[in-house]
């Protein structure tokens, strides 16, 4: 049962499923954007610099690896900006729209001819990102009902993790044999069917007529709130650290064939699915706990990885471990900014992507630049578990300061929400 502005409606369950379907459909698309770059890497490096590829293969595949940074930054300026600016608007047609962006700015991506323009393409692509999730999140949390808020934001991040077993490998095969490009012609086609989905199987949903850009960016004055941002920025870094040159790793360091990258990434992608629905079961239940639990994995995966990573059992093991701790801690992360964000929700729930991304940038680049200095496909690992771990001093940074406050008696800046917001729908 939801609420509208006439009563209680009632929906029955085959339509609230079918609704969640069409929300992970989008983040499907939204996975297969972010991360087929990842196997395609060198197949970008030897289209957009045919001739430093061929004198440097490791330089090139650094020089393309901005492209995934700059997603990733625009991801972090469109999240905030968009879902504050959006926050009014009914939630469905604002989804859409987003569809819309996301599609147009795919197809740009494919068909721009140089690198720079490739680059421009993706950030433009990149800025409905953070408000999509959190607008889709929003409305899931409030389709599945009271005490599975967790688990309704896991459920649209599902469609990001189950990219990574289907839709990135099979799309990052198609690049392999027909060209990057059509690649991402594929993702353009994934984001127009969203659009359809969404546009049949998604009820109407109001925005909040309360909400102003004034009350959302209150959230930036509240420390629990850029410590939340900052756990995700520092600490998830660590995982894409290593992601980013995941094709490079198979290949030069594991020693396997170029097909061998698809099945990594199917299992990256199995870790990440079952990483994420613990991961949203766990932040309903102890999100402290699971928080740390999950970024403790996540470090023994990334040890595992460095010193395995010559073997094939090393590397698939610690691999899963990596990406199950890593999607296990992204509703986590999502729910505690909620908590701390108090009346600004829109903005909350399109923060931690924002946060995610500073991650998915930061790890890209400091990963490149170990490469590029020539200290070889190893070396983002190092740094991967060095963000890891400054990931973990900052998660006990808050988790003290909401110790303390709550000794003193003071509001810890918390709300631990179990029911979603009331919204309309029809």
């Amino acid at each position: 049962m939801t609420l509208t502005s006439d009563g209680p409606t009632k929906m029955s369950s085959a339509r609230i499923r079918f609704a969640l379907l069409a929300l992970a459909l989008g983040g499907f698309g939204i996975g297969s954007t972010e991360f087929v770059a990842m196997g395609l890497l060198p197949n970008i490096a030897h289209d957009l610099f045919p001739a430093l590829y061929a004198s440097s293969p490791a330089e090139a595949n650094a020089q393309a690896g901005w492209l995934i940074s700059a997603y990733a930054l625009g991801v972090v300026v469109g999240a905030p900006t968009i879902a504050a600016f959006a926050a009014r608007l009914p939630r469905k047609q604002l989804l859409l729209w987003l569809l819309v962006a996301f599609t147009l700015g795919t197809i740009a991506s494919a068909l721009a001819p140089t690198f720079q323009l490739v680059l421009l393409a993706r950030f433009v692509s990149a800025l409905p990102h953070g408000a999509y999730f959190g607008i889709a999140s929003l409305v899931a949390a409030s389709l599945m009902g009271p005490g599975k808020r967790g688990q309704g934001v896991a459920f649209v991040l599902s469609g990001l993790t189950i990219a990574n077993v289907i839709g990135v490998p099979l799309i990052t095969w198609l690049g392999q044999a027909q060209g990057w490009r059509a690649a991402y012609l594929v993702v353009a086609g994934i984001f127009a069917l969203t659009f359809l989905a969404v546009a049949l199987l998604v009820p109407w949903q109001a925005g909040n007529p309360a909400a102003t850009m004034r009350n959302e960016l209150k959230a930036f004055t509240r420390l629990q709130v850029w410590l939340a941002l900052l756990i995700g920025a520092v600490g998830f870094g660590g995982f894409f650290a290593v992601y980013t040159y995941v094709s490079p790793l198979v290949t030069t360091v594991t020693g396997l064939p170029e097909s061998a990258v698809p099945l990594v990434l199917i299992l990256i992608g199995i870790g990440m699915t079952v990483g994420n629905l613990f991961g949203g079961w766990m932040a309903d239940r102890n999100l402290k706990r699971g928080m740390l639990l999950f970024f403790g994995l996540l470090l023994v995966g990334l040890a595992a990885l460095f010193f395995t990573a010559f073997s094939v059992p090393g590397l698939l093991i610690s691999l899963f471990v990596i990406a199950a701790a890593c999607a296990a801690l992204s509703p986590t992360i999502q729910t505690r900014l909620m908590d701390v964000a108090h009346d600004s929700q829109s903005i909350a729930a399109a923060l931690n992507h924002s946060a995610l991304n500073i991650a998915n940038a930061a790890g890209a680049f400091l990963g490149g630049l170990t490469i590029a200095a020539g200290f070889g496909y190893l070396s983002p690992i190092v740094v991967g578990a060095v963000l890891c771990i400054g990931g973990i001093a900052l998660a006990l940074i808050a988790f003290g300061i909401d110790r303390s406050r709550i000794h003193r008696g003071v509001d810890t800046g918390v709300v631990h929400a179990q029911r979603p917001e009331p919204l309309p729908i029809d």
